[in-house]
């Protein structure tokens, strides 16, 4: 059937909506599936899929090749510079033609067009953050009606809008030449990484990314609806929220009834709905006796979800629209206080009341052509993301505000959001038609995304301070008022205002990285943004020694810091050729986007390590970056996890981790642990271990050779644990020496020292090892001798410098048992790093990028398919530190 009873099984505004009508009933039309598609002088015409794209259009119908193989971003440069029109023909019942109100909705319009029906201009979209309605009643007919969207270049028109701001330049003009880009993307509200980053390819396309419809209906539509929970903490009780945007005929009298049966809450309202859009807001008092179940961050309790029934009925009773929400009860405080008489303000995430370290990474767009990113690939690199003990994700302010799947997922996993808005590493125009686009969007994500649990907190740009702060632009000193007023005209009266008038329920932050209400305090945009005394904090060096903790800012919250590394060859095999597998090749130079990138990785690369022998060896060389890229993410991440409990100098009390970034948009070097398509790097093996709950750190102090080992624990209970420590020659499979201290009580939520030693003393008591010949092996135990926590280890030297280690020969055997794919593993030396690839096998290993300091090991491979043994066998290719270097 054509026609579909209007949301009778419908995913709304990021609650689950379920619409059932009794009496007045509206329908919905769906206008997605094959359309037309030309370009502007009809050279090229061709079917295409809505919600899609033309690139993919093109690609899909034989025009081009895959658009990230090798140079073809290059190469298919052309198509963001046409313009392109997609047309479709379609037929409406007379039912939905007879209905009062008929409304064209098209919920993503990339970018910039105008839409006609049957010959009429309906409006023009400039925003791809958008959805745009259009009444479109008197229009319709019964048959063959054209609906057509005309595009222009988003390149063209960001350069035409840049050319008609000629009272002062609003940079950066372009971008970095390595980057390959287009110019001028902060005049366009699109998503900005479209026009190329360091990270990302250039591919500013068009097409209609999200679902097209009619709407139609004869009394009451719901626009938007959202559901907050409300915690009042001097009478321990919650009430629930309801925010419903309606939009009405004609004025009506109703009645609105609440309900959540699981919590034997419920009310009814008296409700007159205004004629035209109002926003009705409504309160319901969750019953006192009610044993209401908490959402809780991944690692610290259960997600429960309830059941919001909405009825609205006439006063004759008949039900006049219905909606079932899923709703969740959490609290969030975003704590900013004085320390401990140090200057500075605290920095922290309150969740139910409960301070939490926040751990995690950065969500950048999965794809440049977001109709390829699907539920399934959003659930999986999230699930990758919890699986590595992560409990938050900033979504970057450079990409998309992503779709109702993702934070759907959030919510179910436990995922926290840091919610950036969509502007990024610019200045931006404050023209009337800019900033009124700026706030529809605004208004439109805030109620589509409300309802999330997972969303924490809203920050209104990427960078943008610092970028003012620190000049990144050269900004003329007498120039610099204007792009202050500038600033906090767009985010402070604009979208700061917009929020906290819409959504008071989580904090809001002005950017990343601020200093928070010391920003605030000094008029929005800090003399020094970077103060880690407060806020949150970017960091990046690739010069500093990054397995010296001393060159990391003791900050309050890390929200952005790392290191690049390549991804395998497995991943960059289905965009590339053998000849492109050098470091000195166009390709591995064109697919670099960050400026001396390949140096740097090789540069951090050898401070610890000897490089390959052949700079040829392209395998070894992306082993080593991704070896390089894990130590130094795990260095600073355990720097920034046994911070959290003490103060240095007023510095400290770090309560987040946040590394960029975890997936990756494309095949090529980034700072990813994820690869393009999902696969883990190295440092994602390692994130699960350093993120883990209870997790030992290990650490040296040169001023007195003293050797420390902190117990860190983001339980709530508190644990009395000793460290064993493992003394073992880089020459020998067996340990030297083993020590154990005294149990110490660990409490919940802190990091604490469980062992102080001299390192010399140490060694000395251990059969005469030195630095250059041993390293350290150790872990934590409860009083049954039981492990708590992942193992970890401590380098003593540089593995460069280890006197004593030798290649090292490991054998692999797969074979299947009860749970699965198990990979048996002997050494015959000390082997660092063992890295197993299952080449393009998906699925991933039980662990991976581990030291071998005993004969065997097994690990398990969780198949993301039906695997053999055979195949697994057939494809593994293990590879450890010594493989690198000649015997």
């Amino acid at each position: 059937m054509s026609l579909r009873v209007f949301l009778s099984a419908l995913l709304l505004f990021g609650v689950l909506g379920v619409w059932r009508h009794d009496g007045v009933s509206g329908l919905v039309q769906s206008l997605d599936g094959e359309w037309n598609l030309w370009n502007a002088n009809k050279s090229l015409s061709l079917p295409a899929r809505v919600p899609g794209c033309v690139h993919t259009a093109l690609e899909e119908r034989g025009v081009i090749q895959d658009p990230y193989f090798r140079f073809n971003d290059l190469l298919y440069e052309w198509i963001s510079l046409d313009n392109w029109t997609y047309a479709t023909t379609f037929a409406v019942s007379k039912e939905l033609r007879s209905k009062r109100a008929v409304l064209l909705v098209l919920d993503g319009v990339d970018t910039v067009a105008s839409v006609w029906l049957n010959g009429a201009l309906l409006g023009r979209t400039d925003n791809m953050f958008h959805r745009y309605v259009f009444p479109v009643r008197q229009l319709l007919k019964a048959e063959d009606n054209a609906l057509t969207v005309r595009f222009v270049s988003a390149v063209a028109y960001a350069a035409q809008r840049r050319n008609a701001h000629a009272a002062y330049p609003v940079p950066p003009e372009c971008p970095p030449d390595v980057q390959n880009g287009q110019c001028h993307v902060n005049f366009i509200r699109k998503a900005q990484s479209s026009f190329s980053w360091d990270w990302g390819p250039s591919f500013p396309g068009a097409g209609l990314w999200k679902g097209v419809r009619l709407e139609a209906f004869d009394l009451l539509r719901l626009v938007q609806f959202a559901a907050l929970p409300r915690y009042d903490a001097g009478g321990s009780s919650w009430s629930l929220q309801a925010d419903a945007l309606v939009d009405a005929l004609c004025p009506a009298s109703t009645q609105t009834t609440l309900d959540v049966p699981e919590l034997l809450s419920r009310a009814t309202f008296p409700t007159n709905f205004l004629q035209g859009t109002a926003k009705y807001t409504f309160a319901l008092n969750i019953n006192a006796s009610s044993n209401v179940k908490l959402w809780w961050p991944n690692g610290l309790g259960g997600q429960t979800s309830y059941r919001l029934l909405v009825t609205v009925r006439s006063q004759d009773g008949d039900a006049l629209l219905r909606l079932e929400s899923k709703v969740y009860f959490r609290s969030v405080e975003l704590v900013q206080e004085p320390v401990g008489g140090s200057p500075g303000l605290s920095f922290y995430f309150r969740i139910n009341g409960k301070p939490v370290f926040l751990k995690g990474s950065n969500w950048i767009p999965a794809h440049s052509f977001q109709d390829r990113v699907t539920p399934r690939v959003l659930r999986d690199l999230l699930q990758s993301a919890a699986d590595a003990n992560m409990n938050v994700l900033r979504v970057w302010g450079g990409g998309v505000y992503e779709r109702d799947a993702f934070y759907d997922t959030c919510d179910e996993m436990g995922l926290m959001v840091w919610q950036d808005f969509m502007f990024a590493c610019a200045t931006y125009p404050t023209e009337d038609d800019f900033v009124r686009t700026v706030r529809e969007e605004v208004l439109q994500q805030v109620w589509r995304l409300k309802s999330h649990p997972s969303i924490i907190v809203w920050s209104a740009n990427n960078e943008n301070e610092a970028a003012l702060a620190a000049d990144w632009f050269r900004i003329p000193a007498w120039r610099r008022p204007v792009y202050l007023k500038d600033y906090v005209s767009l985010y402070v009266d604009n979208v700061m205002a917009l929020v906290k008038q819409e959504d008071p329920s989580r904090p809001f932050l002005v950017s990343s990285p601020t200093n928070g209400a010391e920003s605030e305090r000094e008029g929005y945009v800090a003399a020094d943004p970077y103060d880690p005394r407060f806020g949150d904090t970017h960091f990046y060096s690739y010069v500093h020694d990054c397995w010296d903790w001393r060159a990391f800012p003791r900050a309050r919250f890390a929200s952005e810091y790392g290191f690049q590394s390549w991804p395998s060859l497995s991943t960059l095999r289905p965009v590339s050729v053998p000849a492109d597998w050098n470091l000195s090749s166009r390709f591995a130079s064109h697919r670099q986007h960050h400026p001396h990138g390949n140096w740097q990785m090789l540069q951090q690369a050898a401070v610890h390590f000897r490089l390959p022998a052949a700079a040829a060896d392209f395998a070894g060389t992306v082993y080593l970056t991704q070896v390089m890229q894990a130590q130094c993410v795990k260095a600073q991440t355990e720097f920034y996890r046994r911070s959290r409990s003490e103060l240095v100098g007023g510095l400290g009390n770090t309560m987040g981790a946040l590394y960029w970034q975890l997936n990756d948009i494309w095949q090529a070097p980034s700072w990813s642990s994820l690869e393009f398509g999902g696969k883990w790097k190295m440092l994602h093996y390692l994130a699960a271990d350093f993120f883990a709950d209870v997790l030992p750190v290990a650490f040296e102090d040169d001023d007195d050779d003293a050797l420390f080992i902190y117990a860190v624990s983001d339980l709530s209970q508190d644990l009395k644990l000793r460290v064993v420590v493992s003394v073992h020659a880089w020459s020998e499979l067996e340990p030297v020496c083993t020590l154990t201290s005294e149990p110490a009580v660990v409490p919940g939520g802190s990091a604490v020292p469980v062992f102080k030693g001299h390192v010399a003393a140490l060694l000395a008591g251990c059969g005469g090892c030195s630095r250059l010949t041993c390293l350290l092996a150790f872990w934590l135990e409860d009083g049954d001798g039981a492990r708590r926590g992942p193992a970890n280890h401590h380098f003593l030297c540089s593995p460069k410098d280890a006197v004593g280690l030798r290649a090292a020969n490991i054998t692999a055997k797969v074979r299947e048992d009860e749970t699965g794919l198990a990979v048996d593993l002997q050494t015959s030396a000390v082997a660092l790093f063992v890295w197993l690839d299952a080449g393009a096998l998906p699925g991933r290993f039980g662990a991976n990028g581990f030291p071998m300091l005993s004969r065997n090991r097994t690990v398990q491979f969780h198949a993301a398919g039906n695997t053999s043994a055979a195949e697994l066998s057939r494809a593994l290719a293990v590879t450890s530190l010594s493989d690198l270097y000649a015997p």
